[in-house]
């Protein structure tokens, strides 16, 4: 599949497990879990009525450096809504690979929340990182690289297979 036409759901980010917590939890609350579930970022989101889950913020390793350690605030009593990125952009779970990566560059940050209608208080569905959309550009280099190999060199030819 074309890069451009790789979507964030499915082909970017499938079967993720969300990492989240509630805007009142600590910051030492959102390390630990991060530390846990070996991740450098985590949602921070509120159930919805209907279910599911409404986004309302994103904490990372910078938001936790700079707004935490580098602040002098006690992680165990400040609250995730305190240091939180609020209100973070997002996109559609029907966005394109290349549109996160063209927001993520722009903006400079390495973490985008997906959700169901693109909105920044929607109901969450995932989040992609630089690292998911890095894996993307490489399978399409490579995909790319093969099908110039196999048109250049006819379609047996393959450049890990001995001459």
């Amino acid at each position: 599949m074309d890069m451009p036409n790789r979507k964030l759901i499915p082909d970017v980010i499938k079967d993720q497990q969300l990492v989240c917590l509630p805007p009142d939890a600590s910051v030492q609350d959102a390390a630990l879990l991060m530390a846990e579930r070996r991740v450098a970022a985590l949602l921070v989101t509120q159930d919805r009525p209907k279910g599911g889950r409404s986004l309302k913020g994103i904490f990372t390793e910078r938001d936790l450096a700079a707004r935490v350690v580098a602040a002098g605030r006690d992680p165990a009593t400040t609250r995730l809504a305190e240091v939180m990125t609020a209100s973070p952009d997002t996109l559609g779970p029907d966005a394109h690979a290349y549109e996160a990566l063209d927001l993520m560059e722009r903006h400079h940050y390495r973490h985008l929340p997906v959700t169901a209608d693109g909105e920044s208080d929607g109901a969450v569905m995932g989040i992609v990182s630089i690292r998911d959309l890095f894996a993307v550009v490489r399978a399409h280099l490579e995909d790319e690289i093969r099908d110039r190999e196999a048109f250049i060199f006819g379609s047996n030819y393959s450049a890990s297979a001995p001459p």
